[in-house]
């Protein structure tokens, strides 16, 4: 079965300004794909995914989400591609003084016609997906750093999104929580039929749960590998994608025992 492109993007470059971050960027992300952006510290990684999600206008390049080419789109048109995506920022992102039910709502209240019944009863069921079933209640000062990012996945999945991004997921996590939340990724691809975007440095993430990936390079200021981890790892001929990936290799039987 042929796969589906969900996002195209074409001889893409990033900058600020003059200073170039990435150029020369071409890759295809299928649809219900969990795509991984990997690369060492300062690669542009994050840059790239807030290029994505509409945050930044690259310099160059296209990005076409399906048939649309974002950036030549008008508002109207962006906004409603981007009212399809669900976000997962590094820290959470949740309101401090709000209890997750109500930091859930909210995009349930501002996108949507339900009553406040509806909303209530949406809100239980996604914490339910994400195993918080019974922490309607309670404060994000209240959790867990875990079950934090469980609630801020919740947030993300409130209106069924087509595609999850999420920025660095795993950091602040002990192995075991990595895990979980490495699991429960897997489990909504599958329940919700989402494609999935995953900036991460964490290799043992990489490998259990990435189908495809790109691998961008400081130095040559490009992607020096495209494709699934598993394979990268045995058939990259590239001496920094090998060391990258067979460092985090090492790891595996440690952190996924």
């Amino acid at each position: 079965m042929a796969q589906k492109a969900h996002i195209t993007v074409n001889d893409l470059t990033m900058a600020y300004g003059d200073f170039v971050i990435q150029q020369n960027l071409s890759f295809t992300v299928n649809k219900e794909d969990i795509f991984i952006i990997m690369g060492g510290s300062g690669c542009g990684k994050s840059t790239l995914l807030r290029l994505l999600v509409g945050l930044k206008q690259p310099k160059n390049g296209s990005v076409f989400y399906q048939n649309t080419n974002f950036w030549q789109a008008n508002e109207q048109q962006r906004n409603e591609i981007m009212r399809k995506n669900g976000i997962l920022y590094q820290s959470g992102a949740l309101w401090s003084s709000m209890t997750l039910a109500e930091n859930i709502a909210l995009p349930l209240a501002e996108y949507t016609d339900l009553s406040t019944v509806e909303i209530s009863e949406l809100v239980s069921l996604k914490l339910a997906l994400v195993g918080l079933s019974g922490f309607e209640d309670y404060f994000p000062s209240e959790i867990s750093g875990g079950m934090q990012k469980r609630a801020g996945l919740a947030r993300a999945i409130a209106l069924d999104p087509d595609i999850l991004f999420f920025d660095e997921p795993s950091a602040g996590l002990d192995p075991v929580s990595a895990k979980l939340l490495d699991d429960l990724i897997l489990e909504l691809r599958d329940s919700l039929g989402a494609t999935i975007i995953i900036v991460t440095h964490e290799l043992a993430s990489i490998f259990a749960i990435g189908n495809n990936s790109i691998f961008l390079d400081a130095d040559s200021k490009t992607m020096i590998a495209v494709g699934d981890p598993n394979i990268l790892l045995q058939e990259s001929k590239d001496p920094k994608v090998r060391q990258f990936l067979t460092r985090g290799k090492t790891y595996l039987s440690e952190q996924y025992s």
